[in-house]
């Protein structure tokens, strides 16, 4: 019996990479004054950018709820024939997405096997391993096999961001240590990264033009640090910030080998909420 692998929306798998993947999606939700909207289905990341510049209504983010997971796995078994399901969700630091799912496990034991996979990450670098999941279940890999590739690109992968202002950050609770740069001088631009499963700190940076140089130098240095035979595959996100994200995605393709994967890719809107318009990511994901 084949192995599904669901992820969710934060992971901002583009709809075509998730159906080549055969990688499933769970959408999480944006809260917008007393209403709750799915991402990608009823609210997208342009709209929640519009949204948050506005500054009229307040926007936020919650979990699924365990019983949406239930019907998920349930839909899953109905849809694929699958016994089993590699379930990799954003980090558990800064989201109960991953709670919410091992309630539903729980819950649906008797009916299908579901491995739970807190990737400590966000965004395409857990794109990149749901989809390395996928293949590996393709290639006969077992439930536990498929998890632990999720598991280990995951904890190989690097991103760094940029965000033009920590305000929304710091809304959300999401800052880590970051916090201590709140009442620093407004002339610092934080290069920021996740460590540990949460937002921390990587380098101050007077500049913002200093700190999207210094985000592009880590990247390179992270992706040529892979070894040739090994690979690595790069994502730009980016929220409401196209051409600077077009630059430097023609940039590090410039100064990538050819076989280096290099993607550009919207920001979801869930983290879009937290981060904010002037965002700018890089993710860097080591094949496994």
């Amino acid at each position: 019996m084949p192995i599904a692998v669901l992820t969710d929306s934060t992971a901002c798998l583009p709809p075509e990479l998730a159906e080549q993947a055969g990688v499933h999606v769970i959408p999480l939700h944006v809260t917008v004054g007393r209403q709750t909207l799915s991402e990608g289905v009823d609210i997208s990341t342009s709209e929640v950018a519009e949204l948050l510049r506005a500054g009229k209504e307040k926007v936020g983010t919650s979990r699924p709820a365990p019983g949406e997971f239930v019907e998920v796995y349930r839909a899953l078994v109905q849809e694929t024939g699958c016994d089993s399901i590699v379930s990799l969700h954003l980090s558990a630091a800064i989201s109960g997405t991953v709670e919410a799912a091992q309630l539903a496990a729980a819950a649906v034991r008797d009916e299908v096997r579901v491995e739970v996979v807190d990737s400590r990450v966000l965004g395409m670098a857990m794109g990149y391993a749901a989809w390395s999941a996928a293949d590996a279940a393709a290639s006969g890999a077992d439930l536990a096999g498929a998890a632990e590739v999720a598991r280990a690109r995951c904890a190989a992968s690097v991103t760094y961001f940029y965000v033009d202002s920590l305000e929304h950050l710091r809304r959300g609770g999401r800052v880590g240590t970051v916090q201590a740069l709140l009442g620093s001088a407004l002339a610092i631009k934080p290069l920021l990264t996740l460590a540990e499963g949460e937002v921390q700190l990587e380098e101050r940076v007077r500049t913002r033009a200093k700190a999207l140089a210094r985000l592009e130098t880590k990247c390179l240095e992270a992706a040529t640090a892979v070894p040739p035979e090994r690979g690595v595959d790069v994502a730009v996100h980016h929220l409401g910030w196209r051409e600077q994200a077009e630059g430097v995605t023609d940039s590090l393709r410039e100064a990538l080998p050819a076989d280096c994967r290099v993607d550009l890719v919207e920001l979801g809107a869930v983290a879009g909420v937290h981060t904010g318009p002037g965002t700018l990511a890089v993710a860097v994901a080591p094949r496994v």
